[in-house]
């Protein structure tokens, strides 16, 4: 099964926090913490990831605090898995640095690329505006609305680390 890590589900939560501020306002982690109710630990740790991986930006002193680093319609979801979890990579084989012993054999791998390529792509042409709810996500073909009809979206109560 694929599936993100809880701590990129709550990085994600961070950075739509994040989102929905007016332009050039900066919240503190203390206050990320109180408006996500996640642990002001987890959340330190978490902004921190999210500044190496270049999605916030903070700045320090009296007035400071985390912000985007570029708008939230030009921060894919690819971009946040990367900057939490690394480059997706289902298989061995599709991974950047591939290592696997049976490449010049193996009769599955290129699909495995293909599949991985595919999802890679669905990444991202999902920004975090849409995954905020800030934007309207466009459902592409009859055949990918019928599909998601049958999977309808729970929301899952958060809890504190």
């Amino acid at each position: 099964m694929l599936r993100i890590s809880k701590l990129t589900d709550y990085g994600t939560v961070i950075l739509a926090a994040l989102a929905g501020l007016p332009d050039n306002t900066r919240m503190t982690a203390g206050d990320v913490a109180a408006r996500t109710r996640l642990g002001l630990p987890t959340v330190s740790k978490l902004l921190k990831s999210l500044q190496r991986g270049g999605l916030v930006a903070s700045t320090r002193g009296s007035y400071g605090g985390y912000q985007l680093a570029r708008p939230a319609n030009q921060i894919s979801a690819a971009a946040i898995l990367d900057a939490l979890e690394g480059k997706l990579a289902l298989t061995e084989c599709a991974g950047q640095h591939s290592h696997c012993d049976i490449e010049s054999t193996c009769r599955v791998g290129h699909a495995w690329q293909h599949v991985n390529f595919a999802i890679r792509r669905s990444l991202e042409e999902i920004s975090l505006a849409q995954l905020a709810g800030l934007e309207r996500v466009n459902m592409r073909g009859p055949e990918l609305k019928g599909r998601l009809a049958e999977f309808p979206l729970v929301r899952m109560p958060r809890t504190q680390e």
